[in-house]
């Protein structure tokens, strides 16, 4: 068997808050990552839609951004950027 080559392997202490709320059309269950390895980014990550997304305030700033990661309509990606730009 040929030995497994490693990009990287790291263990790292993370700090995660898991929140559930509800918007004008859906429940958002999330689990937010903080992590260093981001450059300072979180790791939110939706349970229910099953999809994640590496965001950092800039991220929320851009057009379309949340969308297209989390393949949301307008309005529910306007819920949750107004969630995420209190935490984040």
């Amino acid at each position: 068997m040929k030995e497994r080559f490693f990009l990287y392997d790291d263990t790292e202490d993370t700090k995660t808050r898991f929140v559930s709320f509800v918007g004008e059309n859906q429940r958002f269950d999330l689990a937010i990552v903080q992590t260093t390895r981001h450059y300072g980014k979180h790791l939110v990550l939706d349970m229910q839609g099953n999809r994640f997304a590496i965001i950092g305030p800039d991220d929320l700033e851009e057009e379309g951004y949340l969308e297209f990661a989390f393949q949301l309509n307008e309005e529910d990606a306007e819920e949750l950027r107004s969630f995420l730009t209190e935490l984040i």
